[in-house]
């Protein structure tokens, strides 16, 4: 053994520095046998971090469905989910956070957010097509607020429009929670043929290791060690620990990568996103059962005298990790010099399990490859956890004391012009959602993004949601919203849920409170993805979101779904279609304002519960609806969420410039009538001639709905109350978000 892997030996102090534990150096110690020296230690300090470990949430995680009638690669198997779509084709599919990143500089981190996901659905051989964003914002006064969310909605146009994939949905919302900590929570999918992927994994002794693509910087050095720790007032020191991306080079390296899987000539390739080389030489290598020889020395650097450590745990975008098989070598070269980029032999696959890095001849690190990664010997913990005092406080909540307003129309212009309700147009007209030609929404709205299967007659529907105001309120029931909105969203749209990906934001795993939330949201979810048959394919936790001064933010776990329209001729839009086409109001109509935009920010009442909520009449609910556009009986289809049903009613009146005339529920109350946001109702659309039959189906399938109205020229009514023009709406709706962020 040289000399050189003695230097620099380590003490629990550097230890604590990095991140680790007493325990977790003690146990380093003795899966090596030895004192680690400094690079050894700092590859442990990144792969067991939260970021990359997972080691408070794995145990639970590993409780969620993952089975499903149409899985190709079930969670963990490789850098995203895949599901078998029809004709021979899959689709790729994956959710991931930036926030960390993107709180200290948010151009960039949200760029590389981007950049990071659509390289994990290309390293499967599969084409990016769509990517949508889920992002969370503080108060929307604060000049800190319009910092950031002007940073990070460039950073997201700015990267994908360059790229060249549409941007096709998302959801924003603000809230104090985030403040100091905002969300920034990235979604991509892509389309592969049945045979043509490509894994991480690597085997073969003797088999060249290359890594192609950009030069590997000082940028993101620790930055899964980063992602894992509080934001504080010092954080901004940690700017190294953000990427910076380049969305042309990514372009480039996309086709280099399709085509080279297409030779036949790769036996893995892997991203290297958080923690770099030493993620993906890991990883591969624990997927293969084999070893790797690395000279750090043979890899492209931007800046000179970088330290193996550096080299190892830097977060350099734009680059992959690929072993090919021997003999294959020229033809690869070729085909990344056809592409100007990188492409340089750092090492070869090598008998054993072992990592042997070595700088100028020397060895700088030995370690053991399943000693990194989930699974192998990387730390497991089962924290504690306690329900938090505020629960209490939901819990004694009581419509009675909530005053009626004399004016409902001034609570629907409030609403209107709420920065989590108002139109997103200043933000997605900074998207590109036309390139490709394969979005189906842009001129035709729909409650989930409709992406078209080109020379097919399929199409994907794709949506995030989550309330995290719900989830706040009763993690278990706020999560189960979570995945029923999604299906929901996609029933509306014509699809067939199929599968999800999630992205799992909470504060502190270490605070028994915050791991009260995840572990209750985590039982919410898997409930309901095993009632809509929605196996989770995947995802990202991100623990550590919040900051000293301000606490954790609202627990967030967002649902990314994919969902398939087998004949695209199924798809449903939102929008009223014609004056005097009736409207009915499907599902169980509740006295319930409970957690609703218009209780939180009208009334400012803070601690309410979820609102109503029944897993079996919301499915019910959703292939009733299902039957109804399949059967062309309706003319549109949209969800009940935030807002409210006057929300809903505008959303489907605005496309057109038409309006609505409806009358409320006498044994609800009104405000609740419009404004509430209980779950399981859906405003379809249908003409006076289809009214007999669908209300028949309804109560043959023993379905609560109503005919609550008619679809009018363009005036808004509610008991014959004038509620203005759609005209005047739409103007207000529009320009809102505009206006704050000015």
């Amino acid at each position: 053994m040289q000399t050189s892997l003695h230097e620099q030996l380590t003490t629990v102090e550097t230890a604590k520095k990095l991140g680790l534990s007493d325990d977790e150096y003690g146990q380093i110690k003795k899966i090596l046998g030895r004192v680690p020296n400094f690079t050894e230690l700092s590859i442990y300090s990144v792969m067991w971090s939260e970021h990359c470990s997972y080691k408070n949430s794995i145990l639970w995680l590993k409780t969620l469905p993952k089975d499903g009638p149409h899985m190709l690669a079930k969670a963990g198997e490789e850098n995203a989910g895949l599901v078998a779509i029809g004709n021979g084709l899959g689709c790729a599919f994956k959710i991931e956070s930036h926030n960390h990143p993107s709180a200290i500089e948010p151009y960039q981190g949200a760029a590389t957010g981007v950049g990071g996901i659509n390289r994990d659905i290309f390293t499967m051989g599969a084409r990016p097509i769509a990517q949508l964003n889920s992002l969370r914002f503080g108060n929307i006064n604060s000049e800190k607020t319009r910092w950031l969310v002007k940073g990070v909605v460039k950073g997201i146009g700015d990267y994908g429009n360059a790229f060249g994939v549409p941007t096709v949905g998302g959801e924003v919302y603000f809230d104090d929670c985030y403040n100091i900590n905002p969300l920034v929570n990235a979604m991509s999918a892509g389309i592969v043929e049945a045979g043509k992927t490509a894994s991480a994994i690597s085997y073969g002794t003797g088999n060249p290791v290359y890594i192609v693509g950009s030069a590997t910087g000082k940028d993101g050095i620790h930055g899964a060690t980063f992602a894992s720790a509080d934001i504080t007032e010092d954080s901004a020191k940690d700017l190294p620990a953000v990427q910076v991306g380049d969305p042309f080079q990514e372009k480039l390296l996309l086709e280099a990568s399709l085509e080279v899987i297409a030779s036949g000539a790769v036996i893995g390739m892997q991203d290297m996103g958080a923690a770099g080389i030493i993620c993906s030489t890991s990883e591969m290598s624990a997927k293969g059962k084999h070893g790797m020889v690395i000279n750090l020395d043979k890899v492209p650097t931007r800046q000179a005298n970088m330290q193996p450590f550096e080299i190892l745990l830097s977060e350099s975008q734009e680059r992959m990790l690929v072993v090919v098989k021997k003999g294959r070598e020229k033809e690869v070269e070729q085909i990344f010099d056809k592409w100007d980029l990188h492409c340089t032999i750092i090492g070869e696959v090598a008998e054993g399990n072992r990592l042997h890095f070595f700088m100028h001849g020397e060895l700088v690190a030995d370690v053991p490859a399943e000693t990194l990664v989930l699974g192998g010997g990387a730390p497991v913990y089962k924290r504690e956890y306690k329900e938090p005092a505020y629960i209490a406080l939901c819990k004694n909540y009581d419509i009675g004391r909530i005053p009626i307003p004399k004016n409902l129309r001034d609570v629907a212009d409030f609403l209107l012009t709420h920065p989590n309700i108002c139109s997103r147009k200043w933000i997605y007209e900074q998207y590109d959602s036309m390139v490709g030609t394969v979005n189906m929404s842009t001129n035709k709205p729909s409650d989930a993004a409709i992406v078209n299967i080109k020379t097919t007659d399929m199409a994907i529907a794709l949506t995030v949601d989550c309330n995290s105001r719900y989830v706040y309120a009763h993690p278990e029931t706020g999560c189960a919203i979570a995945v029923a909105e999604a299906a929901r969203n996609i029933i509306c749209s014509g699809g067939e849920p199929s599968a999800i990906t999630n992205c799992l934001n909470f504060g502190n795993p270490y605070n028994p409170e915050v791991y009260w939330q995840f572990v209750h949201a985590i039982k919410g979810m898997g409930k309901a993805c095993t009632k809509f048959q929605t196996p989770v394919t995947g995802g990202n936790v991100s623990f550590y979101n919040q900051s000293s001064d301000e606490g954790p933010v609202f627990p967030t776990p967002t649902i990314g779904m994919l969902g398939i329209l087998k004949n695209k001729a199924d798809r449903m839009t939102l929008d009223f279609k014609k004056a005097g086409d009736i409207i009915f109001l499907i599902g169980e109509s509740v006295n319930d304002i409970a957690c609703s935009e218009y209780l939180y920010s009208y009334h400012c009442f803070k601690n309410s519960p979820p609102p109503y909520f029944d897993l079996d009449e919301e499915f019910n609910v959703q292939q009733f609806v299902k039957k109804l556009i399949r059967a062309k009986l309706l003319k549109s289809a949209h969800d009940v969420s935030d807002g409210g049903l006057y929300i809903t009613l505008s959303e489907s009146a605005m496309p057109g410039m038409l309006g609505f005339s409806i009358y409320t529920d006498s044994e609800t109350r009104k405000d609740s009538f419009l404004f509430g946001e209980a779950q399981g109702r859906i405003v379809v659309t249908a003409g006076p001639e289809q009214e007999e039959v669908i209300l028949k189906l309804a109560a043959e399938n023993d379905i609560a709905i109503s005919a609550i109205g008619e679809v009018t020229p363009g005036t808004v009514a509610v008991d014959e109350e004038d509620f203005g023009a759609i005209a005047e709406i739409k103007k207000k709706y529009n320009n809102a978000l505009a206006g704050y962020l000015k």
